[in-house]
């Protein structure tokens, strides 16, 4: 067990705000304190992008792997491709794609092996990343079939709302079919335990929302909430779990009422992205519950239209930086008591 945690950060779309984000956030020297930085990516990007926005230049150790990295100072491992690596900010282009994928992939094997400790990934465009050896439609398709997990959970996170998915990167026209009583206990079992074992939340209290507009008013706006979220919640709250709902979801953010609960269960993707960006796109953090290794990710994509133009906030990843951080450090802390 490592002093401090070494986070290893992929570069993610090089013609998005990834590389301006994070250089933006490592120029913090007092992220060393925390932790040991290793980018997965290229020096000559990071070179590029510091002229184009007249960025300060500090030290970054340049390694060609994992064993050459300097554990006191922010690294780059050069990451080995076929492509030209020609940025073009603000365009959707193939070798971007490619690279992103490479820098990935790189990453995630270090992760594994145990060469580091949490991985922090800068957004990718899910289009050009399609390929014949890489068809997932985001980090935690891959990172999931990566680990061999079959249940996993997108758990959107802030200091003050904590809202996870029971379905996520699926068409609204398939969400209902989805939502099931035996879906609605894995998802809410992984949610319990990433509270206890990855935030520290040993009782946690958690709301469920509804599908329906108004939680489906008794049956006359839709069925689901009486035939299967309610009697789900019920029978888990038999079980001691303090967990309430189903609750209409436009109410509930609209009164605020995510501050009385340690998190939340959203039916589907829209429901929760959309007030959790709304109230918190510069402090949210994606962080992939269930999972065996930690990966956080910044809230916002690659946001191309202000691509290479010095407008990019680094906040949402600099947060992602400290959550993995301390999710490392809460995991390290079970495993001594263990």
């Amino acid at each position: 067990m490592r002093e401090k945690p070494l986070i290893g950060i992929t570069i993610g779309d090089y013609n998005g705000i990834g590389t301006e984000v994070i250089l933006k956030a490592l120029a913090n020297n007092g992220i060393l304190q925390i932790c040991t930085p290793v980018i997965y990516g290229s020096m000559k990007i990071i070179s590029r992008y510091r002229k184009l926005l007249q960025l300060p230049e500090w030290f970054i150790n340049t390694a060609q792997d994992i064993k050459q990295i300097t554990p006191k100072k922010t690294n780059i491992i050069n990451v080995t491709t076929k492509v030209s690596l020609e940025i073009e900010p603000g365009k959707i282009t193939n070798d971007a794609g490619t690279f992103a994928v490479e820098c990935l992939q790189t990453a995630v094997k270090d992760l594994l092996e145990g060469h580091i400790d949490g991985l922090v990934t800068a957004p990718i465009n899910k289009d050009n990343v399609q390929s014949d050896t890489f068809k997932f439609v985001g980090h935690t398709e891959f990172l999931a079939e990566a680990c061999q997990v079959k249940d996993n959970l997108m758990f959107m996170v802030s200091e003050s709302l904590k809202i996870a998915l029971l379905t996520a990167h699926i068409p609204i026209s398939q969400v209902s079919n989805q939502i099931t009583r035996e879906k609605i206990f894995k998802k809410l079992d992984l949610l319990i335990k990433s509270l206890k074992n990855d935030f520290a939340i040993n009782k946690p209290k958690i709301a469920v929302l509804g599908l329906n507009p108004h939680a489906g008013e008794n049956g006359l706006l839709g069925s689901e909430e009486l035939q299967v979220i309610a009697p789900a919640v019920h029978e888990l709250k038999k079980k001691g779990n303090m967990i309430f709902g189903p609750f209409p979801a436009d109410g509930f953010f609209g009164q605020h009422a995510y501050r009385k609960y340690d998190a939340v269960l959203a039916m589907y993707h829209d429901q929760a992205l959309i007030p959790f960006k709304t109230l918190m796109m510069e402090s949210g953090v994606n962080f992939t519950a269930g999972l065996p290794i930690v990966r956080t990710s910044p809230d916002h994509g690659t946001a191309h239209d202000i691509a290479g133009k010095n407008q990019a906030d680094e906040s949402s990843l600099l947060q992602s930086i400290f959550m993995a951080c301390d999710i490392v450090k809460n995991r390290w802390s079970l495993e001594k008591e263990a």
